[in-house]
């Protein structure tokens, strides 16, 4: 007679390095009540470091022309309004008052913050050299020309000039868009100061609208 095999099972050999490693990991989950997971948790941007808090505009110097006026800066990736005492260009390429406002402007700007400034956490994106030329025949009153193309400066740039010149009443005479043109032949655009320009100023519309064209005293042929 055959005898009958028996069949013994077979327990698989777990090496001993393993067996604390996982008994670690079980502890570990049971302990606490937490299941462990491969899945990446999104728990939001890392807080800003920056404070964006405006300094204190200072006092204007003894025998300098200037004003008060809001510039736009960039702090925690929007645009901030800072409050400065700004002198009057020495070079005055135009003699129209907007044109001196706005290029008094421009060069606030275009200057690096101060001390108190940067450590807030402020900068700017407006490019040195930016100036204001002399508007053009038929260009709408109040229009600002521009060395370079509005459309050619950097998003963050435009968004900056725009909200600064837009709250300035010298140069806007009330809420709107502000009209802006570049050195060439090209009508003047408007762009306008929103909420959304201001919370995202990398977003502002590369192009404005096209400014009819209409008589305005003052105006310098060219």
């Amino acid at each position: 007679m055959r005898r009958a095999l028996s069949v013994v099972p077979v327990v698989p050999v777990v090496p001993a390095v393993v067996v604390p490693l996982v008994a670690i990991a079980l502890l570990a989950t049971s302990g606490c009540g937490i299941r462990a997971t491969t899945v990446p948790v999104d728990v939001g941007p890392a807080p800003s470091r920056v404070s964006c808090d405006t300094p204190q505009a200072p006092a204007g110097q003894s025998g300098v022309q200037g004003f008060r006026a809001t510039v736009e800066l960039v702090c925690g990736s929007q645009l901030v309004g800072v409050e400065r005492v700004i002198p009057m260009p020495e070079k005055k390429p135009v003699r129209d008052p907007v044109g001196l406002v706005a290029q008094a402007l421009l060069e606030a700007l275009e200057q690096t913050p101060n001390a108190d400034e940067r450590d807030a956490g402020f900068t700017t994106g407006v490019p040195e050299g930016l100036a204001v030329s002399a508007p053009r025949t038929g260009d709408p009153a109040g229009t600002v020309r521009l060395s370079r193309k509005p459309e050619d400066l950097p998003p963050v740039a435009l968004s900056q000039v725009v909200c600064t010149l837009a709250g300035n009443e010298a140069v806007s005479a009330g809420p709107g868009p502000v009209v802006l043109g570049g050195p060439d032949e090209d009508p003047p655009r408007a762009w306008e100061c929103t909420e959304a320009v201001r919370s995202r100023p990398e977003s502002v519309p590369t192009l404005g609208e096209i400014v009819r064209p209409s008589a305005s005293p003052g105006a310098t042929p060219r």
